[in-house]
């Protein structure tokens, strides 16, 4: 498992391994019951606190992405896709909300945010 630790994002460290693990796990990438690794051998590999480490994973248990078997380790959880996606909506129109905070302040047109939308879309 790959993640990335930025220490100059100001994101906390805990977050980053979070939303990482997490978008591994929306994504597929992690599937059902797939082992994650435990939570000394991930604060090793990324040269960081157990402590770190075990609330990236508390959050990520807490929210129903993974869950632990004692003695055994923590695992991907069965997921619940149409909770998934709602959250995802919900990040989508908080994201929305500020664009079009952003656009009165500047003056766009509904046509010129979709504009940019459809070039945003079409470099990816």
């Amino acid at each position: 498992m790959n993640i990335f630790i930025d220490n100059k994002s100001g994101i906390p460290i805990y977050d980053q391994i979070y939303k990482q693990i997490k978008q591994m796990i929306v994504s597929g990438e992690l599937k059902e019951d797939d082992m994650l690794p435990s939570i000394r051998n991930l604060a090793k590999d990324l040269g960081i606190s157990v402590i770190t480490t075990k609330r990236a994973y508390e959050e990520l248990e807490r929210e129903g992405f993974i869950y632990t078997v004692a003695a055994k380790g923590c695992f991907v959880a069965t997921k619940n896709i149409e909770l998934i996606r709602e959250e995802t909506l919900k990040h989508i129109e908080e994201h929305m909300q500020e664009i079009v905070q952003l656009s009165r302040a500047c003056r766009l047109t509904k046509k010129d945010i979709i504009d940019m939308l459809d070039i945003i879309m079409e470099e990816e």
